[in-house]
């Protein structure tokens, strides 16, 4: 089996050889993506690493670190790799743990897996306070846009996928920013991937996060609003149009109508000083109580439908 790890780089020319460290033998290739950084983290790894698994790919522009990863998933690929791992090079993940989050890939029961840091709650009291707010927003909305209701701590960078699984991802259309991981879980959603979450220990030293909840909130809100849009439109009614489909239909439909009919008649109410009528008033909360129920009753449903059979060996 080829496993390759694909190390995303960007400042972090202090961290990295202790990474690049850790790596065990059962890492075949090592790809380090200099992602244009200013301190030259490539080229420093060339001169002072001399493990012959390592290969570093060099950006003449800054991508992100979507663009980083994705270039180290077309190298992987060239080179045959049947699981492609990625570890950020900030030191926040132990290489070391590669084998256990790999092993449900090679048990054949997942097509990818990704760490999870608040799994254990006594690793939850060493995170910074801001990281898990952020998260804890970040993973609910994460949720909807990807359809994976049991899958937590979304923006975690310490993943595997199969080989085969990652030459269907569309790579062209895919996130480049810190919005990466979630695009990530979007996509497989509409492969109808299963993943894989993987209880995991975060390394927090004296490096500051370059990921700021107050920058990226808005970003992240609104590609979370479009991937939902996309992903429910996508499964429920290109793909397939069945009863969540209608429910989804009537209870918008029912739930704007008594919306909009209510406030209109609660602003005449107001206005004239003439109090609605029991008719206007049913007429009003009737379609709300049906349309909340059809929706609920979707939301159920699409719960309920997260992939559960692997991709990669009917591929």
């Amino acid at each position: 089996m080829i496993i390759s790890a694909v190390v995303p780089c960007y400042k972090e020319q202090g961290r990295i050889l202790g990474v690049l460290e850790k790596f065990g033998d059962i890492v075949n290739h090592i790809i380090v993506v200099d992602d244009a950084c200013p301190e030259n983290t490539g080229k420093f790894v060339k001169n002072n690493c001399e493990d012959p698994r390592v290969e570093v790919i060099e950006h003449d522009k800054n991508l992100g670190v979507g663009g980083a990863t994705l270039t180290g998933y077309a190298r992987a690929i060239e080179l045959n790799s049947e699981i492609i791992v990625k570890v950020d090079g900030d030191g926040q993940m132990d290489p070391e743990m590669i084998p256990i989050l790999i092993r449900p890939i090679c048990n054949g029961i997942s097509d990818y897996s990704k760490g999870n840091r608040f799994f254990r709650l006594d690793n939850i009291s060493s995170m910074p306070t801001t990281r898990v707010i952020g998260n804890l927003i970040l993973s609910f909305t994460s949720k909807m846009s990807s359809g994976y209701w049991k899958i937590f701590d979304p923006t975690n960078g310490f993943t595997a996928i199969h080989g085969k699984v990652a030459k269907l991802l569309p790579m062209e259309k895919m996130a480049y920013d810190y919005f990466f991981e979630s695009d990530m879980l979007y996509r497989l959603n509409t492969l109808r991937a299963v993943v894989t979450d993987i209880p995991m220990e975060a390394i927090y030293g004296e490096e500051s996060s370059s990921l700021k909840i107050s920058s990226v909130l808005f970003p992240f809100a609104l590609g979370h609003l479009k991937n939902l849009i996309k992903r429910i439109f996508y499964l429920y009614f290109l793909r397939e149009f069945n009863l969540a489909s209608l429910e989804l239909i009537f209870g918008i439909t029912m739930t704007l109508f008594g919306t909009i009919f209510g406030s209109i008649n609660w602003y005449d109410s107001v206005t004239t000083g003439i109090p609605a009528t029991t008719g206007v008033v049913i007429l009003a909360a009737l379609p709300v109580l049906i349309g909340t129920f059809l929706i609920v009753s979707f939301l159920n449903y699409d719960l309920q439908n997260q992939p559960d059979s692997p991709l990669h060996p009917r591929l």
